[in-house]
C-alpha cells in the first residue's frame, strides 16, 4: 500500500512541475510578449500586424492550444512511466 502511495506522490510532483512550467510559459507568452514587450516586438510584422499587438491578440491563444496539446502528451508518457495508463 505505501509503495502506490509513494508511486502516487512522485506522479503528482512530476505532473505539478510540468504544470508550472507549462503555465509559466504561456505568462510570458500573454503577459511577456503582448504587454512586457510589445514594444521590442512591434518593430516586427506578421501578417500585416505588429508582432507585440498579434500576441496580445491571437499569439497568446494559439500558444495555449498547442501547450494543451503539449500537456496532453507529456501526461500520457507520465501515466505511461508511474502505471496509470488505460492501456
Amino acid at each position: 500500500m505505501s509503495d502506490k502511495k509513494a508511486n502516487a506522490t512522485a506522479y503528482w510532483k512530476e505532473n505539478i512541475k510540468y504544470l508550472v512550467g507549462l503555465l509559466l510559459i504561456w505568462f510570458l507568452v500573454s503577459y511577456g510578449a503582448g504587454i512586457l514587450f510589445k514594444d521590442a516586438l512591434n518593430q516586427f510584422r506578421l501578417g500585416g500586424f505588429k508582432l507585440g499587438f498579434w500576441f496580445a491578440q491571437q499569439g497568446s491563444i494559439y500558444v495555449f492550444v498547442i501547450l494543451i496539446f503539449v500537456y496532453v502528451r507529456i501526461m500520457n508518457k507520465l501515466d505511461k512511466k508511474y502505471g496509470f495508463d488505460e492501456d
